[in-house]
């Protein structure tokens, strides 16, 4: 267990003493926590999954921080496989809250990369942890140009993948960012970013693992004598007489034949042809209201034959014994920590809140002094340039005042 307890008191002259007292009791399991402090490596495992293609890790802060001594790892190289993973205690999140959250910072500004996370049961083999290993949830952010930018909640049940149906977009900027998920015991979910919500909902709803309890009766056919015309031509109305002797165009009646026209030489003078005003096109009976029409027709709802309810789906972490990441990365740079799987949503936030948002507003700040920084540098560079481009043609000038005076000389 775990209690956070903070007390703040203070005093001002002439005023009364104000004292508050706020006392969080928290009492949370912790399945496995990684801040990638030194020796971090000994916890790790790099896999051999993809060979050469396998990219570097780094442990760094990164370029903009809160604390140069609080390290993630980051992605080292362009264009490679990440595969690493760490060894869990074996859990369950069977009656209980599971709580997977860790820190996401694309300091490189990714075009295109994978920065999601990963549980998976015991027994996968961690030298070849990779894209074929078995894994009961993936969550995190994925972003590849225009098209991808999306953050992935997929759970293993019996055996498939299945996707969330809802869109979460991710934050896409250079600054760390909190990545929550909760999954609770009443089959509901939320997805936090930064402590805030951005998504939540039902196991049910949201994702395919349970099939719907009533559907659309597949064998149901529509009756031949169902009518879906909301209007009907008009039997009473009739095409008037010598409406298709109309025609399509007629001489111009206000074409006079030009001055200087020559029939001997020019031809005989024909009119031009333009569009006839009374011209309506091919005639069409006008619309009425369809007496007949029933509306659109819908099969009937039955009983899924197919619907087996399942009151633990999300269940979905049996026996886990890892946790990894398995990325691609286009543009390497992407910095990892704060890693926490736990059983309380209020232990996890109180955590964050505590170690991870008083860096990032640090980290924000040093971020702004660094653009400010190279803005300054780039404006100085921008005078430099072109204060010599200024001096360079005003020697040219010069050059061309000292010509004219040679010649002035020479006359």
């Amino acid at each position: 267990g775990a209690q956070v307890l903070s007390m703040a008191m203070g005093k001002g002259a002439g005023l009364a003493i104000v004292a508050s007292l706020l006392l969080v009791s928290v009492s949370a399991e912790v399945f496995f926590q990684e801040d990638f402090e030194d020796g971090w490596e000994d916890r790790w495992v790099k896999s051999s999954f993809k060979g050469g293609d396998e990219g570097d890790w780094k442990h760094t802060a990164g370029k903009h921080y809160g604390d140069e001594n609080n390290k993630g790892i980051q992605t080292g190289t362009d264009y490679r496989w990440y595969d690493l993973s760490a060894a869990t205690p074996d859990f369950n999140n069977k009656d209980k809250t599971l709580v997977l959250q860790y820190t996401v910072k694309h300091e490189q500004n990714i075009d295109c990369g994978g920065a999601y996370i990963k549980l998976a049961p015991k027994g996968v083999d961690q030298k070849k942890w990779g894209g074929d290993s078995d894994y009961s949830i993936m969550f995190g952010p994925d972003i590849c140009g225009y098209s991808t930018k999306k953050v992935h909640v997929i759970f293993t049940y019996k055996g498939k993948n299945h996707l969330i149906k809802k869109e979460i977009k991710p934050e896409t900027d250079v600054k760390t960012h909190i990545y929550t998920l909760i999954v609770k015991p009443d089959n509901t979910y939320e997805v936090l970013i930064d402590l805030k919500s951005v998504q939540k909902g039902s196991l049910y709803d949201d994702w395919d693992m349970i099939p719907p309890k009533i559907i659309k009766d597949p064998k149901a056919k529509k009756p031949e004598d169902w009518d879906e015309n909301e209007e009907i031509d008009d039997p009473e109305d009739k095409k008037p007489d010598g409406y298709d002797d109309i025609p399509k165009q007629i001489v111009d009646p206000d074409a006079k034949k030009p001055e200087d026209w020559d029939d001997e030489s020019d031809g005989e003078w024909e009119a031009p042809m333009i569009d006839n005003p009374e011209f309506k096109g091919e005639w069409k009976p006008k619309k009425i209201k369809n007496p007949a029409y029933k509306g659109k027709w819908v099969a009937p709802d039955i009983d899924n034959p197919d619907f087996v309810d399942d009151p633990e789906v999300y269940n979905v972490v049996k026996s886990n014994g890892v946790i990894g990441f398995e990325l691609w990365q286009v543009k390497a740079g992407t910095v990892f920590d704060n890693i926490l799987v736990c059983d309380d949503a209020e232990y996890a936030k109180a955590q964050a809140e505590k170690n991870i948002v008083p860096l990032q507003k640090k980290e924000s700040e040093m971020k702004a002094e660094q653009d400010k920084q190279e803005e300054e540098k780039r404006k100085a560079e921008e005078e430099e340039r072109k204060a010599k481009e200024a001096a360079e043609e005003d020697d040219d000038d010069d050059e061309d005042d000292d010509d004219e005076d040679d010649d002035d000389e020479d006359d």
